[in-house]
């Protein structure tokens, strides 16, 4: 794959070789994360349609789905299908030479296809073999097909989100799938290190609802000790108090107060001298016995002045505070853009990502490889394990394999 203007930068995961089969979202930001850290990607993807996310918009730039170009930077494509003669022996090569693979299939078609766990690990122990799903590899529903809807409802993640006295909400992003692919990127990293070190491979199970539950553990810890069951509340019962929206005189804000000195400086700053005053709001318990008065208090106050007026009070104050923000007030974020968070697509004008949320001294830059187009990489990849133009030509003749006129090669 081309440079494009950066010099080549060899991240902790360089040498380390995927084999990503998934589709859709999760899989796919997970092995993403992985070619950010260093690792050479390889992209399986069935014939024709390629990755499901190829399909999801508008929008399109150029034919690109910008869904598909925010999980598939630095990753080479490789069609494949496992049914035609030669093409599960084509994936046998590949993992021969892989250290790591990653599927998202139904259990019964793994078996069907014989990539099921336990035939894929006899073949190849030292392999890290990670499944993405749902709901797992075992329990009654493992069989089920998993989105991130059904996770965040399962989860109980709905049933404490949307405003106060309203239906259940779905958090409005790919929430589930980004966290199983940022849990699967975490599991894979610790089993390369065993990998290295003693030649062993593993089976990593992740699924969509295990990461949604991980997000609402303070929350069932908190039933589980004895609180209420929780409802949608619009973000206004915190274990802390005063951490929620307000309202403005011209815009909602958001206010932390973590502590109880942040909560006496954010009195000070509003006027609520009574409130300091107050002993029995001296601590978070106090403030979360009367959390309704002095919030109705604390709302009438900020409403008598703009936004901007207050996050600069509050700001000089030491209070977390922040306006909440559009995505077009988001794009232009001063830190967003400081941090380099916006990712341009390389060769896709209009195209953009967001950079992993990690960032490393070593990898001063991140590789931003373009995102692959179906089938792009697959007659050097298989050159790459020793097979001769012939035997390409017959795989492709056979159907096992799917080729483009034109070819990205390494420069």
């Amino acid at each position: 794959m081309a440079d494009h203007g950066h010099p080549p930068v060899v991240g902790p995961l360089d040498g380390v070789t995927v084999l990503d089969m998934t589709t859709s979202y999760a899989g796919p930001t997970g092995s993403m994360y992985l070619a950010e850290l260093g690792a050479r990607v390889i992209k399986i993807e069935r014939p024709g349609s390629g990755d499901d996310a190829r399909h999801w918009g508008p929008p399109f730039v150029d034919g690109t789905s910008a869904w598909f170009a925010s999980a598939n930077r630095n990753k080479e494509s490789v069609v494949l299908d496992v049914r035609k003669p030669g093409g599960l022996e084509v994936l046998h090569l590949l993992l021969a030479e892989a250290d790591v693979f990653m599927e998202n299939l139904n259990p019964d078609k793994l078996a069907g296809l014989r990539l099921d766990p336990e035939t894929i690990r006899a073949r190849h122990p030292r392999l890290i073999y990670c499944a993405v799903s749902g709901f797992g590899l075992d329990g009654p529903d493992s069989g089920l097909p998993g989105y991130d809807l059904v996770a965040q409802a399962r989860s109980g993640l709905m049933s404490v989100t949307g405003a106060k006295g309203g239906p259940p909400q779905r958090v409005s992003t790919a929430l589930s799938d980004i966290v199983a692919g940022m849990s699967a990127a975490l599991a894979i990293c610790a089993a390369v290190v065993r990998q290295r070190a003693h030649g062993t491979g593993d089976l990593i199970d992740i699924s969509l609802l295990d990461g949604d539950l991980a997000l609402m553990a303070p929350r069932i810890a908190s039933f589980l000790a004895g609180e209420p069951e929780p409802g949608p509340s619009g973000g206004t019962d915190s274990v802390l108090a005063v951490y929620q929206t307000f309202v403005t005189a011209d815009r909602d804000i958001a206010v932390a107060i973590g502590n109880d000195l942040m909560w006496q400086r954010f009195c000070g700053v509003l006027g609520l001298a009574e409130l300091v005053a107050d002993a029995a709001l001296t601590d978070n318990a106090g403030r979360r016995a009367q959390r309704g008065t002095i919030t109705a208090v604390v709302a009438d106050r900020l409403r008598e002045r703009p936004a901007a007026e207050w996050l600069k009070v509050l700001d000089e104050a030491d209070v977390p505070a922040s306006a909440v923000k559009t995505l077009s007030e988001v794009v232009d974020d001063p830190q967003v853009r400081a941090r380099g968070n916006l990712l341009p697509v390389a060769d896709a004008p209009g195209l953009f990502g967001v950079r992993a949320p990690f960032r490393l001294a070593s990898v001063p830059v991140p590789p931003n490889q373009p995102v692959p187009a179906l089938g792009a990489h697959s007659r050097a990849v298989l050159a790459s394990l020793g097979c001769t133009d012939d035997q390409i030509s017959e795989l492709v003749a056979a159907g096992a394999v799917h080729v483009r006129d034109k070819e990205v090669h390494d420069d």
